[in-house]
């Protein structure tokens, strides 16, 4: 089952002695983290008062943080948005979704593994996979992903040799 909430960053620090924190994003681009008018720490929602980029974070003005001392006791937490309040573009998938699901030979039909991380450098997304014959990593490209299947569990990719040693 899909958890409603998927984390979306975390508070690193305070900005400043209004109140305002810095949150690192774990979303593709702290603008998307931007857009949103709610968030949600400790499982409650908090309104968004203002947010804006900040040298690839998002300073953000929480409604009931009105110091320091508020946003100080906010360091730390995950945030986390609403999946309804989300509108992914066609063909993307939440990392959370991703993870658990079996990675098969588009080739053979032979499952390979279980997909366990996603990793993010700034080329494209690498898929950690952990099989029977230990771990490898799958780059998440249309090259070697021929289908993401998140409703039947499944990801499809083609391996070429040495992928899997």
């Amino acid at each position: 089952m899909k958890k409603e909430l998927i984390e979306a960053g975390q508070i690193a620090n305070t900005h400043g002695i209004q109140g305002e924190i810095k949150i690192v994003p774990w979303c593709d681009t702290p603008e998307f983290l931007c857009g949103f008018s709610t968030l949600y720490i400790d499982d409650k929602p908090v309104r968004v008062i203002s947010s804006r980029v900040h040298k690839h974070n998002v300073l953000a003005e929480l409604e009931g943080v009105t110091d320091i001392n508020a946003a100080m006791r906010l360091k730390g937490k995950t945030v986390y948005l609403r999946r309804a309040d989300i509108t992914l573009p066609e063909g993307r998938h939440f990392i959370a979704d991703l993870i658990g699901l079996d990675v098969i030979d588009a080739e053979s039909g032979e499952t390979l593994g279980v997909l366990t991380d996603v990793l993010t450098p700034p080329a494209h997304p690498v898929y950690v996979v952990k099989g029977t014959n230990g771990e490898f990593m799958v780059p998440a490209v249309d090259a070697f992903v021929a289908e993401t299947n998140v409703a039947a569990g499944y990801i499809k990719v083609r391996v070429i040799e040495g992928m899997m040693t």
